[in-house]
């Protein structure tokens, strides 16, 4: 059995990861609580004590806006966190699995971004998960592995399905952007190919989301029609189309942050569900 130690369990991905496992692995699942990552003595002393034989960093600071505030904070999570994970990960010799974001990229392209694409973060939140990714990569050199993706969701958690679901069975009706382009991605298909990268002993960068585009109005507008279906809602709400000049934030967010998923597919041998059918499957689980 290969030990995984998985940092930020209780989050969307770290809920997932233990899930989809293949079998030949034993998670030792931990968050905040059994390992701050901010702190290097504690992150050597603890992989000391358990001796993985891989790491994956699903850890991460994601409160977009409250980072521009908190950036302290959102420093010591996203790039000290990483940077402490890669340096015990070296002179370990365990393999590191770094979970990295799309807000890395400015959001001004039109194309998908391919993964040799420079990063140019335009907040504070894309910028800490940069500095950590850059961290990784200055001390792993050939055999880091840094997997990038967006617009995460699960039925664990805080997220924008679940936020949607609340929020169409409260409100009669709502505005949603439109005029920011991405991939819903479920998280446990994000688990699924970090499994498989695992397997086939992959390094480099890698970017990972379900196939296909949308703006948050379009998931919104999906969300409400397989909810119905599926029973979640009872009624149907108008939902009207925003910019985001309409509904400004205290950061800014990409206004196009489609990943190219190509090189990745073809290096883990595994291609990306349609983010529609990942949702379905995803809201299934909400029926449970």
């Amino acid at each position: 059995m290969k030990k995984v130690l998985i940092t930020g369990a209780q989050g969307q991905l770290g809920y997932e990861l233990p899930r989809t496992q293949p079998k030949g692995y034993d998670c030792i699942l931990t968050d905040r609580a059994e390992l701050d990552i901010t702190h290097a003595t504690a992150v050597n002393a603890f992989v000391a004590e358990c001796q993985p034989d891989i790491i994956i960093n699903s850890a991460a600071y994601t409160a977009v806006d409250k980072a521009e505030e908190e950036l302290a904070l959102a420093t010591a999570i996203n790039a000290t966190g990483a940077e402490n994970l890669a340096r015990v990960a070296k002179d370990q010799g365990i393999k590191l699995i770094q979970v990295s974001t799309d807000f890395v990229f400015n959001g001004k392209g039109h194309t998908p971004y391919p993964v040799d694409a420079k990063p140019d973060p335009q907040g504070a939140y894309g910028d800490t998960k940069d500095q950590g990714d850059q961290a990784v990569l200055k001390l792993l050199g050939d055999d880091a592995f840094i997997i990038r993706t967006a617009w995460l969701y699960s039925a664990h958690g805080n997220n924008f399905v679940k936020t949607m679901l609340r929020l169409m069975a409260e409100k009669p009706s709502l505005g949603i952007i439109a005029d920011q382009i991405g991939t819903p991605t479920w998280a446990n298909s994000l688990a699924e190919a970090i499994w498989c990268a695992i397997e086939n002993d992959s390094t480099g960068l890698h970017h990972w989301t379900d196939a296909g585009v949308a703006s948050w109005y379009d998931f919104a507008v999906a969300i409400q029609e397989e909810a119905l279906v599926l029973g979640l809602l009872d009624k149907k709400i108008p939902i009207k189309p925003l910019t985001t000049a309409d509904y400004p934030t205290p950061a800014n967010r990409p206004a196009y942050s489609v990943l190219d998923k190509t090189s990745t597919w073809k290096a883990l041998g595994l291609e990306s569900n349609h983010w529609r059918v990942a949702l379905r499957k995803m809201l299934a689980e909400v029926t449970c």
